[in-house]
């Protein structure tokens, strides 16, 4: 399972272009030749601090948690980067209503329909870890 999980990183990071970001920085320069080979046929639109939180976003909530610690260290990051990781501060994507159905009906063990007189579909707040809907209990 572990496994798993770590080559889907390896597959998001290289289709958001993140190799290109760690080469960048390597300061020996060994690993620059691979990666030119590797980046044949690739486009990136966008800059690299985009690429990266999108990386995160797309990786889940405890990525996305990272990029927001990471965030606060301007200290440590190019601002570029930095400024981009804000983002994930107060502007993260909601995530498929479906999921949150999944995650109610798996606290009360019936569905949403059953718990709640009105449920809004539409997220009024995302968050790295929540998100939020207007609902009202069942009398």
């Amino acid at each position: 399972m572990r496994f798993l999980r770590l080559a889907k990183i390896f597959s998001v990071a290289y289709r958001h272009g993140i190799d290109e970001l760690i080469v960048a920085h390597e300061p020996t320069g060994r690993l620059a030749p691979l990666f030119r080979f590797l980046h044949l046929g690739r486009r990136k639109e966008q800059s690299g601090a985009v690429r990266f939180r999108l990386f995160l976003e797309e990786l889940g909530p405890i990525f996305v948690k990272f990029g927001q610690v990471l965030s606060t260290r301007r200290d440590l990051l190019p601002l570029d980067i930095a400024d981009e990781l804000a983002k994930l501060q107060d502007r993260v994507p909601p995530f498929p209503t479906e999921q949150v159905h999944g995650q109610i009906e798996a606290a009360y063990g019936r569905p949403a329909s059953e718990v709640f007189a009105e449920f809004d579909e539409t997220p009024v707040a995302s968050a790295s870890v929540a998100q939020v809907h207007f609902a009202r209990l069942r009398p």
